[in-house]
C-alpha cells in the first residue's frame, strides 16, 4: 500500500507541474498538502530518472525529458505495431518460430509485440520486458546501425555483461560482430543471451534513417542452427525492408543507414 500511496503522489506532482510552471520543492508541499520530507524524497526519484528537471541555480522543478521520450516511444510504437503486424504473422506462419518486434529505448531493447510459435519446444516471451543490445539478435541488429561514438557510449555506460558462455564480453570480438552484421544487414544469437536458444534478427529504420527497432526468429538451438537461422535471414530482411518503407525509409544502403 505504501508503494501505491507513493505512485499516487508521484502522479500527483507531474499533473501540478504539468501546467508548465516551475516550482520549488516548498511549492510542491504545500500545493499537494505533503510533507516536506515526503516530496523531497519523491523529487530526488523522479529528478534521477529524468522524469522531472532541477534547476540548479533557481533549484525550481519542471517536466523532464524522460517524459518526451516515453510519449514518442509510445505514439511511434503503435504505429510500428499497426504496420508490422501483417509482416510478423507472414514470418511466424512461414517458419513457425517466435517472431518478436522491439523498440530502442535508450541503451536497451523493449519488447512491444510478439507472434509465438506453434511447436511444443517454442521461446515464450513476455511484452514489455527490456533486454541487453550486445547478446541479443534485435539488440545487436540495432546496435550494429547506430553511429560508431553512440556505441562506444553505450559500452561505457552498459559495459558487456556475461549471460552465458557463449556471450561476447570484449569489445574487439563486439566491433567484428558489428563489421559483420553491417556486411550481411542482420545479426544472430548464438546462445549468448539464453542457453540453448537461438535468434535472427533485423534492423527496421525510419524517415529519418536512423535504426530505432528490429524483428528477430527465435527458438531452440536443437532446432535453429546457424545454417538454418542464416537460410531464414532473406526473409527477415524483406520483411524489415518493407516495413522500413512503409514507415518514410528510403536509403537503399544498410550499411551507411543512421551513420
Amino acid at each position: 500500500m505504501a508503494q501505491v500511496n507513493s505512485v499516487r503522489k508521484a502522479l500527483a506532482i507531474l499533473d501540478l507541474l504539468s501546467d508548465g510552471e516551475k516550482r520549488s520543492l516548498s511549492d510542491i508541499a504545500r500545493e499537494l498538502s505533503l510533507a516536506k520530507s515526503t516530496a523531497s524524497s519523491l523529487l530526488e526519484t523522479l529528478t534521477s530518472q529524468r522524469v522531472l528537471e532541477r534547476n540548479s541555480e533557481s533549484g525550481l522543478y519542471s517536466l523532464g525529458i524522460r517524459l518526451i521520450e516515453l510519449g514518442y516511444c509510445t505514439q511511434t510504437g503503435h504505429d510500428l505495431v499497426r504496420i508490422a503486424a501483417p509482416f510478423l504473422r507472414g514470418l511466424n506462419q512461414r517458419f513457425d518460430e517466435t517472431v518478436h518486434l522491439v523498440l530502442l529505448d535508450r541503451d536497451e531493447v523493449l519488447y512491444i509485440d510478439c507472434i509465438e510459435s506453434h511447436r511444443r519446444l517454442r521461446t515464450y516471451s513476455v511484452i514489455g520486458v527490456r533486454a541487453p543490445l550486445h547478446c541479443t539478435s534485435v539488440g545487436k541488429a540495432i546496435l550494429a546501425f547506430l553511429p560508431d561514438a553512440e556505441i562506444r557510449q553505450i559500452i561505457k555506460s552498459k559495459g558487456l555483461p556475461s549471460f552465458t558462455s557463449h556471450t561476447i564480453t570484449t569489445e574487439e570480438r563486439l566491433w567484428k560482430e558489428i563489421e559483420l552484421i553491417r556486411e550481411q544487414g542482420y545479426a544472430i544469437d548464438d546462445m549468448e543471451h539464453e542457453d540453448h536458444l537461438r535468434c535472427v534478427g533485423a534492423p527496421i529504420f525510419n524517415v529519418e534513417l536512423k535504426v530505432f527497432a528490429s524483428v528477430s526468429l527465435s527458438g531452440p538451438a536443437e532446432r535453429n542452427t546457424l545454417k538454418r537461422l542464416e537460410s531464414i535471414a532473406p526473409a527477415l530482411l524483406e520483411a524489415t525492408t518493407e516495413i522500413s518503407h512503409r514507415l518514410g525509409y528510403r536509403n537503399k544502403d544498410l550499411s551507411r543507414a543512421g551513420s
